[in-house]
């Protein structure tokens, strides 16, 4: 199939959202559960939509967050829940409706400290550290976002106590229940956001993560290496992570390209299909990156919420994720010890954290 016209470029103005339009119909939409494409449907540990197509309305959001309130109570999940967001429209709207059920189910939920936005990396880390040690009282966590879904659309995941995405025996669980509420037509209890917010705890994801990163990776030899690097968040979730992960660890050959935020990705180079989309697996949306690839040694972006990455070289290009992951695991094998090959492996890089 023959690339859009428009891929590979920015996107004209009639490609942008309009955010208050979105927003908007995230408050006044109401999803029909009768139509398949508005009931709530959990992909990857997660339900995503547009509020303009009624898929991702403050409804589903309701519904979703008292299902995953009910599914904890049912499984003794009565520790803190750690709760972050990305950059697109809905994710603010979609963190305030949420915050406003889980106070009133009293639950303790960590909130970002300064209403950051928090890579899906940063709340799983802030889970599993929270939870090590513990065998009661365990934390869980919800990551608002669609991933690198276009600029209209919301995204809703829950993370269970071990940090990462759900399981599909949980997510069905979840959306069979919230599925559920909107058919009988539930009202959700909810308090006011200030009251919400109020009851929230702050929590510094950004240094959490940052200053943990050491236990994981050589700083040392990043810092050491001769070589030039840049990254592009894409103006995603991580866009103020990566210059306090330079300055802590002195990597004064990092240069961030882009710490712009906007709701309509107008930066953005257009995917093959005519859309913006926030894939850096997609040569299209990478494609401003790999035009600049002979002024850095490695390039690398991350979607919009910071688990899945591209990396381009000078050389290569940009490179197929499945190449660099036989790399690293052959890496992991070699240099970390108790990494043995019976360790079970995904075959997608796009998860990292």
């Amino acid at each position: 199939m023959e690339p859009n016209p428009l891929a590979g470029h920015l996107p004209p103005a009639s490609l942008l959202i309009n955010t208050p339009a979105v927003v908007a119909a995230y408050y006044t939409g109401v999803p029909d559960p009768a139509v398949a494409d508005q009931r709530i449907s959990f992909g990857t540990s997660g339900h995503r939509g547009s509020s303009l197509k009624n898929s991702f309305n403050e409804s589903h959001i309701l519904a979703i967050t008292r299902a995953i309130c009910l599914y904890r109570k049912q499984n003794g999940i009565d520790g803190p829940l750690f709760i972050g967001m990305d950059t697109h429209a809905l994710s603010t709207p979609a963190h305030a409706t949420a915050l406003e059920v889980l106070a009133a189910n009293g639950v303790d939920v960590m909130v970002a400290t300064g209403t950051e936005y928090t890579p899906t990396p940063a709340v799983s880390l802030a889970i599993l550290q929270y939870n090590k040690g513990r065998t009661t009282g365990l934390a869980d966590g919800i990551i608002i976002t669609p991933s690198h879904n276009p600029p209209d659309d919301g995204g809703f995941k829950y993370n269970p106590p071990n940090g990462g995405p759900a399981e599909n025996v949980i997510t069905k669980w979840i959306e069979n229940t919230a599925n559920a509420i909107l058919e009988k037509g539930e009202t959700v209890a909810r308090v006011s956001l200030a009251k919400a917010l109020q009851a929230s705890h702050p929590y510094d994801y950004l240094n959490a993560y940052v200053n943990d990163l050491a236990s994981v990776l050589d700083m040392d030899a990043i810092r050491g290496a001769q070589i030039r690097l840049a990254v592009d968040p894409l103006g995603g979730a991580g866009v103020h992570y990566w210059g306090p992960i330079a300055e802590k660890y002195g990597l004064k050959n990092l240069t961030v390209l882009n710490t712009t935020v906007d709701p309509t990705f107008r930066f953005m180079t257009v995917d093959h299909d005519g859309k913006i989309r926030m894939d850096p697996s997609s040569p299209y949306a990478m494609k401003s990156l790999i035009d600049h690839r002979e002024q850095y040694d490695i390039t690398f972006a991350c979607d919009t919420d910071h688990d899945r990455h591209g990396i381009v070289t000078r050389h290569a290009g940009l490179l197929p994720p499945n190449h660099y992951l036989c790399v690293c695991i052959e890496y992991l094998f070699r240099h970390r010890p108790g990494w043995g090959i019976s360790r079970p492996w995904g075959r997608r890089l796009s998860a990292a954290s």
